[in-house]
Parts: structure tokens; C-alpha cells; sequence
């Protein structure tokens, strides 16, 4: 493997000792994979935009054997067809309560809370947040989800933020794979 440079921004020892432990990387969709604008058509069917460097990152994490997932107050096609794109198994969507989701995730894939990040950006994703070792947020997250952060990526939902939290995990878990071209 070719020697990696720097991750581009700054994450701190501890950020890094606890990336080094996740198994499991769960994230919210609306504001984290896109940019939390909901886009419906005339007859109400919902568009979502997403960002291929996301797609990519949340790619090379699967094949680095981290596994993914999303848990999502929302339902949508869009957002399905693509989550089936990007092969992830662990997809919930429409969910009203997401620390109930979360918990039975835990007990299927044989895990504690400490093994697992989840990547949130308001309120909704803090009952996840605070029962996973690492949280984390994007920038324009809502101040209090920003408050209890682990890390806070340099980027905002649906540009690349989770790219950037997918670089921090492989980074710390010294299995960034080179040479990959998945389906974006």
C-alpha cells in the first residue's frame, strides 16, 4: 500500500483512539448524506441529492470490513435506491424512534454502544449519539447536536461531510483501501 498523506484537518488523539474501535458506522440521512432540503415534485414524491465522494467513502468502509448503516426518520425511494446502490445492509428508514432501532442493531450484530459511531446533526439523532462510543456531526449541524460531538466534520451535510468522517475511521483503522472502484 502506498504511504497516505495527512488527513487535511484536525482530529485529536482521542477521536482517533475511539474511530480505532468502531465496527459500526451509523449515520442519518437528511443533513448528513444530503444537505436537509427536502425537494418534493408535483405529486409529492420527495428527490434527494447525494454527494459522490459520501457514496464512495461509505463504500471503501464495507469493503475495509467497517460495517454501515443509516437509521432515518424518513422514507423515501430515492433515498432507497440508493442506500441499495451503495450496498448497505442496515437501512431503517421511517423510523420513530431510533435508539429502539439502534438497540436492536446492537443485539443482532453482537455489539456495545462503545463499538459503534453514529454522524447526526440535529436533536432526533442524540438519544443514537449518546449511546455510541464516537459521535459525530457535520458543520451546519444544530448547536446543541454540535455541543456533544466528538468531532465536527469540516464540511457541511451532503458535501462531502461524511467522506470526511468515512477518512477519519479508515484512517484510524489503518485499512484505507487504495485501488477500489465501486459504484458511485
Amino acid at each position: 500500500m502506498s504511504k497516505l498523506p495527512p488527513l487535511p484537518y484536525q482530529v485529536s488523539d482521542e477521536v482517533m483512539a475511539k474511530a480505532a474501535k468502531v465496527k459500526l458506522a451509523l449515520f442519518d440521512v437528511d443533513g448528513v448524506l444530503t444537505d436537509g432540503k427536502l425537494h418534493y415534485c408535483a405529486d409529492g414524491e420527495q428527490m434527494k441529492v447525494f454527494h459522490a465522494l459520501d457514496g464512495h467513502g461509505l463504500k471503501m468502509l464495507q469493503a475495509s470490513g467497517i460495517d454501515v448503516g443509516v437509521i432515518s426518520a424518513r422514507r423515501s425511494a430515492a433515498l432507497q435506491t440508493r442506500l441499495n446502490d451503495l450496498g448497505i445492509k442496515h437501512c431503517h428508514l421511517g423510523v420513530d424512534n431510533k435508539r429502539e432501532v439502534f438497540e436492536q442493531l446492537l443485539g443482532q450484530l453482537d455489539l456495545r454502544g462503545e463499538d459503534c459511531c453514529f454522524a447526526g446533526d440535529d436533536v432526533i439523532d442524540l438519544q443514537v449519539m449518546q449511546e455510541c462510543g464516537l459521535k459525530f456531526s457535520v458543520q451546519n449541524g444544530h448547536f446543541i447536536v454540535l455541543d456533544i460531538a466528538d468531532w465536527v466534520a469540516p464540511l457541511t451535510g451532503g458535501q462531502g461531510a461524511v467522506r470526511a468522517i468515512c477518512d477519519v475511521l479508515l484512517y484510524s483503522q489503518d485499512c484505507y483501501p487504495l485501488g477500489i472502484s465501486p459504484k458511485q
